[in-house]
Parts: structure tokens; sequence; C-alpha cells
């Protein structure tokens, strides 16, 4: 559903303002010209004027046929000897016709009260009133034009902006999969060929179609506590686990174990050591989630660019629910995992 049509608020605020500014304007108009025939006539056919003016204020309904009359009235009782009065109350009502009208409505009215004029006080007026009418009626389509036009470039930039968003998520999604690969199909076909036990590999492939078949439908909230130990009792290390009772959604605990299992996969294959610690905290009303071992280490900076565990898997992972991750560690010193995700992630 689109937003309001820059072209739909403003001809109705157009169309709004019309009828106030006809009133006001015929007012003006009408006080100047009794001031210049000073006469009771004169003031008297005011006063009418700022009567009949209440429609344009407050009864748009009845506004059109008020100002035709009342310009009949002045025409008829004032004829030629009004100066501009006259023609000046009808050219604003022509002119403010066209603001608040469609044309099958605002032509046969002009054509009415031009009639009326003619007959009462010559055809002096009528190219004037004609012309005004014209261009108020074309300044009034090229306004309707120009906030059209307007319209349809906020339409297209809006479906840019969709579809960026659209493009961005799904490249989000698709580094998702890749990382998800990397740690389930990837890693399980990685044991097959190094001659990994048949019966280890198909339960690690069984646990990896699990795994693939939970993308995309991570709602509600879960225990990332408990969720990380049943992660550290599935792993082949000895893992000390420190974890309390810690709800986050279940998308950031989907997150938080796949980045986890990568790690625990990580000091199991490379760091040279059968341990691991573990503990998951509440920030706040986020989590941090640490991992640590007392493996050989390694030198973060010489990683090869092309490797994904960390990057992909540990990173990017925590990254796309709002979250981070730091790996700290160094040749015989050991390595540490610290995943935070704020409540506002």
């Amino acid at each position: 559903m689109r937003d309001v049509l820059l072209e739909a608020r403003l001809l109705a605020t157009v169309s709004r303002l019309a009828g106030p500014v006809r009133g006001v304007g015929v007012v003006l108009i009408s006080l100047f010209g009794a001031f210049s025939l000073h006469s009771p006539l004169g003031w008297s056919l005011f006063a009418v004027v700022a009567l009949s003016a209440i429609a344009d204020f407050r009864l748009p309904r009845v506004a059109l046929p008020v100002a035709f009359l009342r310009v009949v009235v002045l025409s008829l009782l004032l004829g030629t000897d009004a100066g501009q009065w006259v023609p000046t109350v009808l050219t604003t009502t022509l002119i403010t016709w066209q603001w608040q009208w469609p044309p099958k409505v605002t032509v046969p009215a002009t054509a009415a009260l031009l009639a009326v004029q003619v007959v009462t006080t010559g055809p002096g007026v009528l190219v004037r009133a004609v012309l005004e009418s014209v261009l108020a009626r074309v300044a009034y389509e090229l306004l309707r034009r120009s906030s059209r036009r307007v319209d349809v470039l906020r339409e297209r930039a809006a479906e840019q902006n969709r579809a960026a968003a659209v493009a961005l998520d799904r490249s989000r999604r698709e580094r998702e999969y890749l990382a998800l690969l990397h740690d389930t199909a990837a890693a399980t076909f990685l044991m097959a060929v190094h001659g990994g036990d048949p019966r280890v590999v198909a339960a690690q492939a069984r646990r990896d179609l699990v795994v693939l078949a939970e993308r995309g439908h991570a709602q509600g909230t879960a225990d990332l506590g408990a969720a990380l130990t049943a992660v550290a009792r599935d792993s082949a290390l000895d893992v000390r686990v420190e974890a309390g009772v810690v709800p986050v959604p279940a998308g950031v605990a989907l997150a938080f174990v796949r980045a986890a299992r990568e790690l625990l996969t990580n000091v199991e294959r490379h760091a040279g050591t059968a341990s691991a610690r573990l503990t998951v905290e509440r920030a706040g009303s986020g989590a941090v989630v640490v991992i640590s071992d007392d493996g050989r280490g390694f030198a973060p900076g010489e990683v090869p660019g092309h490797r994904r565990g960390v990057r992909g898997s540990v990173v990017g992972r925590m990254e796309a629910v709002g979250g981070t991750a730091a790996v700290e560690s160094e040749p015989g010193g050991g390595t540490t995992a610290r995943l935070e995700w704020p409540a506002d992630g």
C-alpha cells in the first residue's frame, strides 16, 4: 500500500484553500468598492458580500451557487457605475473556481456568469475574464502534473529501495547458508575424506540434516544456557560449562549455537588439547558467551583470507543478528573467543 500521494494531498490543500481565498478576496475588494462609491447602496452591497462570504469559509457545497449569485447581484445593482468592483470580484470568483471544482462544473458555470456580465455590463470584461480563467486552469493542471511526476519518482525510488533491501537480505541469507554448509556438510565431507569412522560420519550427517532443516524456522525465545550446554555435551571435547538461564530470541540463540559449535570444532581440530571452557552470562538484557582453551593457539593476523571458519561462521554469523564476536589468540598461549549480543541488537 503506497503512502498518500503528493498529488492528492496537494490538490486537496488547494481545493480547501480556494474558498477562503475567494471569500477574503471579494470582501476586501468590496470594502474598497464601497469606499469608492461612498453611498448607502455601496455599503449595503458590502454587507451582502461579507455575509455571503461565510459560504466560502464554512459551506463548500453551496459556495459555487452563492458566489454566482453574489456576482449577479453586484452586476445588476451596480451595472457600469462600479468601476473595477464588479470585474475584479468576477475574475477572482472565476479563478478560484478553477482550483476548487472540475471543468465539467466550472465551464458551464463560467459561461453562464459571463453571459450575465455581457447582458448587464457589456462585453468589455469578457476577454480579461476568459483569459484569467484559462490561465488559472492551466496553472492548476501544471501543478497537478508536477505533483504526479514527483509521485512517480518517489514510487520508483521506493521500489529501488525495496529491491535493494531484498537483495541485501538475500545476500545475507546466502552468506549464512554458506557458513552453515561450512559448519555442517563441508566438515562432514572432510571427516569422510580423511577416513573417519563410518558410524561417526553417519551420525554427524544426521545432525547436519537436522541443522539444515532448522534454517529459516527460528522463532520465539530460547534459553541460551541450555542450548549451549547441549552443544558442549555433543562435543568430543571435555568442555567445562558455566551457564545460567539466559533467554534470547530463538534466531539469536541459533546464531550462538552455530558459532559455538564452530569454535569447539576448531579447538578439537587445531588446538591440540582435549578440553575447553564455556561460560554463558547475562549482559543486561543481552548475553555474553566465552569459549576458551589452553591449546597451542595461533596468530589471527596470519589466517588466510579464503578461510571462512572464524570470519564467516563466527564473526559474520554474530553480526547478522546484531551481535559481535572477537577471537584473541597467540602461538602457545591458547585461544579465547567472546561472543556478545546486546538486547537492542
